[in-house]
């Protein structure tokens, strides 16, 4: 009999939780072949066997675990499950002779209770999975077909404006609610979820934050994005995104301003040559912020690719501790989900996160006339301990001038202004 055990996933982590198992209570599993998904503070990891036979449970799905202690017990000793072969299930055929039936007398009184059987049969079909004139009205704005929709309070399978709202709510991923309920669960919160809140307690208490906003005109981008985007994805098998823009003039700003790419450590600063700059991304289980490493050094193409994979790792669950952790500034993007203006939360140690929103047309005052431009807003959440009011702004207003002047990213700064020498 083998012990798997909790492995040390990192230096700082001495607990961890046991989420599921990926095989059930007595199953047979191969060498290197997943056992369960264990969360840690920042990410999920798979553990696999290390060793063939069958599994007995030890510890039960939503356990807390110390690193070391028993997950399961699996016994090398156990026989593999032989396969059957598909020869031997096979039933051998029987052939048999064909029945012959006498033809069935005719009976002309039955003819007319089949025929009215048959019109009842027909009434029935036709009022099944019809929707009244009220549900119709319903399925239609809700864009629901009426054939994807159970009929359960209607007569004979017909729809009725309940089964109507109950199939559109499901569609908008809204759970059917009972009437006048008084019902309250209880869930045990995620390791995840306990450490994002206690960061954020932690950022909230231990920094001198404030924030700064500012609105940048994203006709410039929207131009590059609309005329250059296809060819770029034939190329480089990616979409051209807002990301990479944002990420490239954080850069930029980031050399200008380097107390914004800076830290305190025990009465010392920190300032870093580089640009690990932190992407904050949904994920099912919360919040993480994965990191791309030296940004600066990057291309378009390379943050653009790197912000998928990011993403893709981090919805799978599949984000390593080294990804998790070591940037320098923090990007967040709210705009995706509808937000048109927050305050962003540093990410400690942390001394700046830049607050991305949803772009919207608004009227702006240009040379004098009134346009209608893309406009979002952007916040720059610092911690006022080390960097100053006026260096906030500055960087805030040299991101702004980036993103909305892109030819000034190919040297960081306007050309013409360097070849007058200014």
């Amino acid at each position: 009999m083998t012990e798997l055990k909790v492995p040390s996933v990192a230096e700082s982590i001495t607990e961890v939780t046991l989420s599921k198992y990926l095989v059930k209570d007595g199953d047979y599993v191969q060498l290197d072949q997943p056992i369960c998904e264990l969360e840690t503070d920042k990410a999920s990891q798979e553990i696999p066997a290390t060793i063939a036979g069958v599994v007995k449970f030890v510890a039960k799905e939503g356990e807390d675990l110390k690193v070391g202690a028993v997950i399961c017990n699996i016994d090398e000793s156990a026989k593999k499950p032989e396969e059957t072969k598909a020869a031997e299930v096979k039933e051998p055929k029987v052939e048999k002779k064909a029945e012959v039936k006498k033809p069935a007398e005719t009976k002309p009184v039955e003819e007319q209770p089949k025929t009215e059987e048959k019109k009842e049969e027909t009434k029935q079909s036709y009022a099944a999975n019809t929707p009244s004139p009220a549900a119709k009205k319903i399925l239609d704005e809700g864009n629901v077909a009426a054939k994807d929709v159970k009929a359960t309070t209607g007569v004979s399978g017909r729809i009725t404006k309940e089964d109507a709202i109950n199939a559109v709510r499901a569609k908008a991923n809204m759970p059917q609610k009972e009437a006048f309920s008084r019902n309250e669960r209880m869930e045990k919160m995620s390791r995840l979820r306990k450490t994002i809140s206690e960061r954020l307690v932690y950022s909230k208490n231990s920094t001198a934050m404030l924030t700064t906003f500012n609105e940048v005109d994203m006709t410039a981008i929207n131009a590059i994005r609309a005329k250059y985007g296809d060819t770029f994805k034939k190329k480089y098998e990616v979409n051209l995104g807002m990301m990479s823009f944002f990420a490239k003039a954080c850069c930029l700003a980031l050399e200008k301003f380097a107390s914004v790419n800076a830290y305190i450590d025990e009465g010392n600063i920190v300032y870093h040559d580089y640009c690990d700059i932190s992407i904050a991304v949904s994920t099912p289980k919360g919040l993480v912020v994965p990191v791309i490493r030296n940004a600066e050094s990057l291309s378009l193409a390379g943050i653009e690719k790197k912000v998928k994979e990011l993403a893709i790792k981090g919805r799978d669950g599949l984000l390593t501790m080294d990804e998790m952790t070591g940037g320098t500034f923090t990007i967040s993007n709210g705009g995706v989900f509808g937000s048109l203006m927050s305050t962003p939360i540093i990410n400690p140690p942390q001394s700046a996160i830049l607050g991305m929103h949803k772009v919207q047309d608004r009227a702006m005052v240009i040379d004098g006339k009134v346009e209608v431009r893309p406009m979002m807003y952007v916040a720059l959440s610092y911690d006022h301990r080390i960097i100053d009011g006026k260096e906030s702004v500055s960087f805030l207003v040299a991101v702004k001038d980036f993103l909305e002047n892109p030819h000034k990213m190919l040297l960081g700064a306007d050309p013409v202004e360097l070849l007058i020498e200014l």
